[in-house]
């Protein structure tokens, strides 16, 4: 039998896969490898269910809505207050209640204010143990 070449054919263009197919076939057995020690058993804590109801949350305390105009004036509730009346007046909203009990201070201040007083009613504030305290916007 004998092969005869075509010698009018030129040269073939066909891609060799062989050196891809290789490289297909070790990724392969390197990831069928791999996978198993990647996969882990993590512990997790449910939570169970509970028999007992939940207590009903507490409404929160009115909030004091302190206003500082232009002035420089305090407004507790829109009513006048003096500087020195502040301090006793945050005591007695705070004496002998932890922070959830406490109300919560809404600080309007005038744009127009003076930085000094409002420095001052935070200063206050703190010192007394005022947990939450809040700004409001006064537009």
């Amino acid at each position: 039998m004998a092969f005869s070449a075509a010698s009018s054919a030129g040269p073939k263009c066909d891609m060799n896969v062989v050196p891809l197919i290789d490289v297909l076939l070790v990724l392969l057995i390197i990831f069928m490898v791999t996978a198993p020690l990647l996969s882990f058993e993590v512990q997790i804590d449910l939570p169970q269910p509970s028999r007992n109801q939940p207590e009903n949350p507490k409404e929160p305390p009115k909030p004091i809505r302190l206003r500082i105009d232009a002035g420089g004036a305090l407004y507790w509730d829109n009513l006048p207050l003096p500087k020195a009346a502040l301090e006793p007046s945050l005591q007695i909203e705070t004496i002998g209640k932890i922070a959830e009990d406490q109300p919560m201070l809404e600080i309007e201040a005038s744009p127009d204010a003076e930085y000094q007083v409002l420095a001052e009613v935070l200063a206050t504030a703190k010192n007394v143990g005022v947990a939450k305290i809040g700004f409001v916007d006064t537009l």
